[in-house]
């Protein structure tokens, strides 16, 4: 177990240098912005593999007709529809959500053993036992347990914004799979966010853009990076202490 508990602070303490160090190689310089890659290509990526239904046949445009079936523009339909197409995605959050629990518990347990007579051995407790002994109250237990907790949750979020998406993705079925990422550095804070899903094509408005409510499996994500996130980030110190810390 100290063998354990050695090797997790040595490789825990590497880490926290090397990070160290990568910051203060940064000292006096502005958090750098990404560079702009192309998403299929990053670490890690996996395209979306989700049961859909076979693809729809759709009918023939009638003969002499200049309307497109689908389209919301007389020519041409201007909405995203192809892998590396572009669309808007707005997204307006207003969250309010309270949480109050309350729970109690209380159990008291007794016990009592008694052996005034077990094949005359009895008699022999006195000399085994430097004390008297009484074998009608050999053992005795109790124990009382009491446990309060409360708890409360009082949470508001809001966010309004918008941000530019790139199809990744067409599916079999036609839903397009979106990813987009917008990062904005004001002095010395950059201001980071992601946001990626998968889309149905007849939910894009006439105007290309969607609502986040409208992506499946959305994965949205608003932080920073720079001096304030650092201030008000823990210390290494303090996260250390917390995963290693058993109490």
């Amino acid at each position: 177990m100290i063998r354990h508990f050695i090797l997790a602070s040595l490789c825990l303490s590497l880490g926290a240098c090397a990070s160290l160090l990568d910051r203060a190689s940064r000292v006096g310089e502005p958090p750098e912005l990404t560079t702009i890659e192309n998403p299929t290509q990053a670490a890690g990526y996996r395209p979306v593999s989700i049961p859909v239904p076979p693809p729809m046949v759709e009918a023939p445009a009638a003969t002499g007709s200049l309307w497109r079936q689908g389209s919301k523009s007389f020519f041409k339909d201007l909405r995203a529809h192809d892998v590396g197409d572009l669309l808007t995605v707005t997204v307006t959050i207003d969250d309010d959500a309270k949480l109050d629990n309350t729970s109690e518990r209380s159990r008291q347990n007794s016990d009592s053993m008694a052996a005034p007579s077990v094949l005359g051995l009895e008699s022999y407790l006195g000399k085994i036992l430097p004390d008297a002994v009484d074998p009608t109250n050999l053992v005795e237990t109790s124990s009382d347990l009491s446990n309060k907790s409360d708890g409360t949750i009082d949470r508001k979020e809001q966010i309004n914004l918008k941000v530019a998406a790139v199809v990744t993705q067409k599916l079999p079925n036609g839903n397009l799979v979106i990813l987009g990422r917008q990062e904005v550095r004001v002095n010395y804070e950059v201001r980071e966010l992601q946001i990626a899903g998968i889309i149905r094509q007849e939910d894009i408005t006439n105007k290309n853009t969607v609502s986040y409510d409208q992506i499946a499996e959305a994965r949205i994500s608003y932080g920073g990076r720079g001096h304030i996130s650092d201030i008000q980030g823990a210390r290494y110190g303090s996260e250390m202490l917390d995963i290693l810390l058993p109490f």
